[in-house]
């Protein structure tokens, strides 16, 4: 199978179920910043394994269950409404990332003020992908009333898990956070 088609040239792309939309379709624009988000996430991870540090591979396979649940996530925007999604969120799959959320904010220092975005590669690449995943949550918001609201919490939820663990990252490798108005 060739990985081009063709079938995109002139603008368009298929949801799941083959409903052709313009790339530039708001659907398209959530799902793919999911995936900008997943690659990123990917980046990180790719900057850990060139480090050693307890737990990585603990971790690692924290993100890897993230990034199977964002593509999802990017599966559940893709389908159109009143068909079935073959990979549907779950609440259990909020309260996962409430759970690591809760779990590695205790294990970094409380913040006291606001912090710069930066640190190890792989902690910079986390601060990126936080970005990306509110991107991700505005733009799906601008679908309308379609989107399912565990879609919206999840998306919620990893903005704040990328949060704690590009913090986490950085405390474990020994890159001290920068706060807004230090030097």
């Amino acid at each position: 199978m060739k990985i081009y088609t063709k079938t995109g040239d002139k603008g368009t792309t298929s949801l799941v179920y083959g409903t052709r939309v313009a790339k530039n379709d708001a659907v398209v624009e959530a799902y793919g910043t999911c995936d900008e988000a997943n690659s990123l996430i990917g980046l990180a991870i790719g900057h850990m394994n060139t480090e050693f540090f307890e737990e990585k591979e603990a971790l690692c396979e924290v993100f890897h269950e993230i990034q199977t649940t964002l593509f999802h996530v990017g599966a559940e925007l893709a389908t159109p409404k009143g068909k079935e999604v073959k990979w549907k969120l779950e609440e259990q799959d909020v309260f996962k990332l409430e759970q690591w959320i809760d779990r590695y904010d205790a294990e970094v220092p409380p913040l006291s003020n606001f912090i710069l975005p930066g640190g190890h590669p792989s902690g910079a690449a986390l601060h990126v992908a936080r970005t990306v995943v509110r991107r991700a949550e505005r733009t799906a918001l601008s679908i309308g009333t379609d989107v399912p609201p565990t879609v919206l919490a999840y998306l919620n939820r990893l903005s704040d898990f990328l949060f704690v663990a590009a913090r986490l990252v950085n405390q474990r490798l020994g890159r001290k956070e920068k706060g807004l108005h230090e030097k």
